[in-house]
């Protein structure tokens, strides 16, 4: 018998979104029960891992309106300008009210809170606490949701179905990692803050937790995923490892170089301009490709690169600054910063798209919210500026907790054994998985060919043949996948299962990403196609939306939402 428990909200996903969503809602009502259900222990999420900053006005030089104008321009004018206007509204008092329970932003010798150049941002305006930005918020929002009683944690908990009655999300089925039993938690509202699926993808600054599963969870509920061709590669990622070297290098004065020794973003305009090191995340990317295109690659085991010179600023500053960064070059790639240029190549970093929510984080689906970057409010648009990210957690994560509980409080609570049911059917397929050695496909495998055609077709520059293959592939894939064979059939800890579930999971995202890129017939932000070389506001100034269907993905369009700034050639 599946076990069940009751609350008003849950939380799927205890990183930074989910817990900022959490603390919302506790603190609006504290005698309201809020589930937060974690496939890993919370501060094992992602958030942790994040280094440069959080983007939020503070400085004098520096105002909303021009925020708001740097993110528009970044989304190649795909964000929605009303939440873009609403997100730089509440980031100054977001970031403050972290300070105030407890994260140790950096500070300049006044007093005054430390703000560094990020690409794409008209003015210092990234809030950090040296490198280790996502560490201390993510410790800070953990610490501080623990003072509230009315928070009941799940953790190592993996939710592989949304429980759905009479048109309304009414709960999840959640999977105990450690007993291998599976539980009905039901609720009033669900809010899904899992993060991105850079896994889909083989070479990525994400973790290995990073698979979709919230976007998954959605769509196969019928909700679609907007946007999803847009995939943000970070320009400066370890060769090998895919380990993040942060854009706060470039923000403290790092030089990206050529093997020639060149400051190639200065000597050869590619979009970038004045900014060099500082433009957007797209445009640098494309650039270091371009160099190795043209012979101009630095030479290693794990191909060809370019390198990221810091040694010029000295070892007091990187120590100040950047400590991290150092330790992960000395430990990773055997590189002292402080004296030797890192190998450096772009690699996949965010999902720009996800599950499509209005601006107070609700879904198509009655009950169901997102926040962070498992949804998309569509702030970032087609390219998300760097720091933007950390602070659409907290904004959004803020707004899906208030939002959430105003539903749940005039919300039925759905009938107990229909969703027991549910739960107990998902349960049942779940336990068919296990020990299922009459397979003949590999999760290793198909996972590897996924990944292969994912690099292909998806990656820094595209072509419609490519996409297309990797749309057939995808297809072929998702076929083999109900044939896959799995040795371990106990129920304690039994990670190949949890490997199988991300594995389908995976590969419903990649399809919507595939499909959504062979459809947009243009160049835009980081969807950049070589033979649609230029963006095509006539006929591609829309959101993309992605259906699930059994008979393959379905497409549609959303109006994006203009405003003050009107679409022009983005240049800087």
């Amino acid at each position: 018998m599946v076990e069940v428990s009751r609350h008003d909200i849950i939380i799927v996903g205890g990183g930074a979104a989910g817990l900022r969503a959490a603390i919302a809602a506790a603190e609006a009502d504290p005698s309201a029960s809020i589930a937060l259900v974690s496939k890993v222990y919370p501060m094992r999420s992602h958030t942790v891992s994040a280094e440069g900053g959080a983007a939020g006005v503070a400085r004098e030089d520096d105002n909303l309106e021009m925020h708001g104008q740097d993110t528009v321009k970044g989304s190649d004018f795909l964000g929605d300008q009303d939440v873009i206007q609403y997100f730089v509204e509440q980031a100054p008092k977001e970031l403050a009210l972290l300070e105030n329970w407890g994260c140790p932003w950096s500070r300049n010798e006044d007093g005054s809170v430390a703000t560094r150049a990020f690409g794409g941002m008209t003015v210092k305006r990234t809030w950090y606490a040296a490198d280790k930005v996502g560490f201390h918020m993510l410790h800070t929002l953990f610490q501080h949701s623990m003072r509230f009683e009315n928070i009941v944690r799940y953790d190592e908990y993996f939710v592989s179905k949304l429980l759905v009655e009479d048109g309304s999300c009414r709960g999840v089925a959640a999977l105990d990692i450690r007993t291998g039993e599976m539980s009905a938690i039901l609720g009033r509202a669900v809010i899904l803050a899992t993060g991105g699926a850079g896994k889909c993808f083989p070479f990525t600054t994400n973790g290995m937790i990073k698979t979709g599963d919230g976007m998954a969870l959605a769509y196969r509920a019928g909700v679609p995923l907007k946007d999803m061709e847009f995939v943000q590669y970070h320009p400066t990622g370890l060769p090998g490892t895919g380990i993040l070297i942060t854009e706060a290098t470039r923000g403290e004065g790092g030089h990206l170089k050529n093997s020639q020794g060149e400051r190639f973003l200065v000597e050869y305009d590619y979009g970038v301009g004045q900014k060099a090191e500082l433009g957007p995340r797209d445009m640098i990317s494309r650039a270091i490709i371009r160099e190795i295109e043209a012979g101009r690659g630095v030479s290693g085991s794990y191909g060809e690169h370019a390198h990221l010179d810091l040694t010029h600023l000295g070892e007091e500053k990187i120590m100040a600054r950047l400590p991290m960064v150092r330790e992960l070059c000395k430990i990773y790639v055997g590189v002292d910063p402080v004296s030797e240029p890192i190998p450096v190549r772009p690699v996949v970093h965010y999902m720009m798209g996800g599950v499509d929510t209005d601006i107070d984080a609700a879904t198509t689906l009655p009950g169901l919210y997102a926040a962070g970057e498992v949804a998309c409010v569509s702030l970032n648009g087609a390219n998300r500026l760097g720091s933007n990210s950390l602070t659409e957690c907290l904004v959004f994560g803020t707004k899906a907790g208030e939002k959430a509980l105003e539903y749940a409080r005039g919300a039925p609570a759905g009938s107990d054994d229909a969703l027991r049911a549910q739960a107990e059917e998902e349960s049942a397929r779940i336990d068919a998985l296990r020990g299922r050695k009459k397979g003949g496909e590999k999760i290793a495998a198909i996972r590897h060919e996924m990944n292969a055609a994912m690099e292909e077709g998806c990656g820094v520059f595209r072509h419609q043949d490519t996409m297309g293959a990797a749309v057939n592939t995808l297809v072929q894939l998702k076929g083999r996948v109900s044939d896959l064979r799995l040795e371990d059939d106990s129920k304690v800890f039994n990670t190949e299962v949890i490997a199988a579930l991300e594995l389908h999971n995976m590969l419903d995202v990649a399809e919507s990403v595939a499909v959504s890129a062979h459809h947009r017939k243009e160049s835009r932000g980081a969807h950049t196609c070589r033979d649609f070389e230029h963006r095509d506001d006539q006929n591609y100034l829309y959101h993309t939306l992605c259906y699930h269907d059994p008979s393959g993905p379905r497409l549609d369009k959303k109006e994006v939402t203009l405003g003050t700034w009107e679409p022009v050639e983005r240049k800087y």
